[in-house]
């Protein structure tokens, strides 16, 4: 079940995601607003080797994480930018992000992308909180195309992508830079046709 609850910082509830993130409750994950209090357990889970080894370069320190955080937030406001907080059942701080960005104004298409502590691979929550992200972004920011980017050597990333009903498109060839090194990369789709086509195989996740 996603249940869509938004509080702004003065207890206000609201609906528009642009001034306070929903909450959106799935199966095994709650997905919420990036706190600074998840600054400590961000940079202890996706700075690790296995992570971010196919990942943008993320902070280094809590202080990074803090001004990533609060970076997230204006861009919300902004309308350009949604970033989750990925918190397991039973727990309260965030061991990874879910983001939708848009490549066109109005999120005609949007890029999602995704970073979990290695911890969590393998224990259902990427599957449950990406099907939050992605019926998120259809249904409630209005996304028609939702792309996504995976290192071509990242073989579980390639994978989850796959499992949730992305099409891979091709590989742009030498466009991503980590380590100096230049990587090819799979360029994966969904469009709205595709998302109502994996919901009615696992069935609706709204209630």
């Amino acid at each position: 079940m996603m249940q869509l609850t938004g509080v702004d910082e003065r207890g206000v509830v609201t609906s528009d995601w642009r001034q306070a993130l929903p909450m959106l409750r799935g199966d095994v994950v709650t997905l919420r607003e990036l706190r600074l209090a998840d600054a400590p357990s961000l940079l202890e889970m996706l700075t690790t080797e296995e992570v971010a080894r196919f990942i943008s370069p993320p902070p280094t320190t809590v202080e990074g994480f803090e001004r990533f955080i609060q970076w997230t937030h204006r861009e919300r406001a902004a309308g350009r930018y949604v970033c989750y907080a990925v918190v397991p059942e039973g727990m309260d701080t965030a061991i990874g992000i879910f983001q939708v960005r848009q490549l066109e104004p109005g999120f005609g298409t949007a890029e999602w992308g995704f970073a979990i502590g290695a911890s969590f691979w393998g224990t259902g929550v990427f599957l449950d909180a990406a099907k939050l992200t992605v019926e998120f972004a259809f249904e409630t920011v209005g996304v028609h195309r939702l792309e996504a980017r995976a290192a071509v050597l990242n073989g579980r990333g390639n994978g989850a992508l796959a499992k949730i009903g992305a099409v891979k498109e091709g590989v742009l060839r030498k466009s991503f830079l980590r380590n100096d090194v230049y990587l090819d990369q799979a360029l994966w789709s969904m469009v709205r046709d595709d998302w109502r086509q994996a919901k009615a195989v696992w069935g609706s996740i709204i209630h």
